[in-house]
């Protein structure tokens, strides 16, 4: 997935994948949708825009969905910001950039 990719994906990588991606990865799971995540987005995408150093993999979420499940999502949008696989933060129903200063000040 995209950076710029606006919509959730469908298809979610295997939890390994993710598991064994590098760097700073922010994982966000929703729904097109989902009222809270289309207004989360906005935010969302500008926090990424100031944080090129974060990739984004954007899943849509819901029953029976593996990557949802081991993430422990209960809400949309959940954000979950990982470091070489591992989670170091995460915000769940962001409103706005303030709600997301929390995932920069876990890396620094």
């Amino acid at each position: 997935m995209t950076r710029r990719d606006a919509t959730y994906q469908i298809h979610a990588p295997d939890p390994a994948e993710i598991e064994a991606m590098t760097g700073l990865v922010l994982l966000d799971f929703g729904t097109n949708w989902c009222g809270h995540c289309t207004t989360a987005r906005g935010p969302v995408d500008a926090w990424l825009d100031a944080h090129a150093d974060v990739d984004l993999v954007r899943v849509e979420d819901g029953p029976g969905r593996k990557l949802g499940r081991t993430y422990r999502v209960k809400l949309w949008p959940t954000l979950v910001l990982l470091r070489d696989g591992r989670e170091i933060a995460r915000v769940v129903r962001p409103r706005g950039l303030r709600d997301l200063q929390s995932l920069a000040m876990a890396f620094g």
